[in-house]
């Protein structure tokens, strides 16, 4: 949520398993506006008022009547536990559930008890009546526009190679340091539950190819140090620009690093650079240890 919002998090105040009481019972994340009359143009955001409760259901959680009255309740507490008596108004207050499938069958138990379910944006569906005690919208993050809401889409076991493509792609113009750090931790997320996509991305010599360019920078950076160590003398020779340019050397190593990171054994990773990069069984044993 920091990443899809980030245009806006200066005046946005982000609090994790915000406890409600002494007891264990906490919501997923608070989000609280530093000013109320901040218009967030994010089509998520834009439904927020002052205080906002997200909570976040895994595909495995029942999705249920009772599920989404426990969000109401816990937005009711929330306010019921200001620290005056109506420090935070009913009316400044919304709930946002966010769930990777559409719950269906809720949609339906809803509508017969006299709910309104509705839809302005792809993947986000509003509920009026009586069940809403509060502003909700219940995200369906599969629905989401891939390219506008990435992030959210990415926490997902079931990507495609485009939702992938796009995550990695949305993380490589990253900047700011934070910003990077959240990324990585969204990556390193979508990339270990769905390793059978990047198995199939570096099994394709096009798609590698692919997987690489849009790493490249970040391999680039990270693998420095080892790149020069590796390089040793002939470093001096070679300018910033070259790096940048695929050197290829620093591309090889910073292959294995990142086949590393998401769990492939040397073996396999011995064969891909073998196969992508035309080495011998020597060279690719070299690039092995250099790293």
């Amino acid at each position: 949520m920091n990443l899809e919002l980030k245009e806006f998090r200066d005046n946005l105040i982000f609090q994790k398993e915000y406890n409600l009481n002494s007891k264990p019972l906490e919501i997923d994340l608070l989000i609280i506006k530093k000013q109320t009359a901040l218009h967030i143009s994010n089509d998520i955001g834009q439904f927020f008022r002052g205080h906002n409760i997200l909570e976040f259901k895994s595909p495995e959680d029942h999705f249920n009547v009772d599920v989404l009255y426990k969000s109401e309740a816990y937005a009711a507490l929330y306010k019921a536990y200001g620290q005056t008596v109506d420090t935070v108004k009913a009316d400044d207050i919304t709930v946002s559930l966010f769930r990777e499938a559409k719950p269906k069958k809720l949609f339906k138990h809803l509508e017969k008890q006299g709910n309104r379910i509705f839809s302005c944006h792809n993947g986000i569906y509003y509920i009026q009546g009586p069940a809403a005690w509060f502003p909700t919208q219940i995200i369906v993050t599969k629905e989401l526009g891939q390219r506008a809401h990435s992030w959210l889409r990415g926490l997902s076991r079931n990507l495609d190679q485009e939702d992938l493509l796009t995550l990695l792609e949305s993380a490589r113009r990253m900047t700011e340091k934070f910003d990077i750090e959240l990324a990585d931790s969204v990556l390193n997320v979508s990339i270990g539950a769905n390793r059978n996509v990047i198995q199939k991305l570096i099994g394709d010599e096009y798609m590698f190819e692919a997987l690489m360019e849009i790493m490249e920078p970040k391999i680039i950076e990270t693998m420095k140090p080892k790149i020069i160590e590796a390089m040793g003398p002939k470093m001096e020779e070679v300018r910033e620009a070259g790096l940048r340019e695929g050197l290829r050397e620093g591309r090889i190593l910073g292959t294995v690093e990142t086949l590393r990171n998401i769990q492939y054994n040397d073996a396999d990773i011995k064969l891909t650079i073998m196969r992508q990069y035309g080495l011998t069984d020597a060279e690719a044993d070299g690039y092995l240890r250099s790293t």
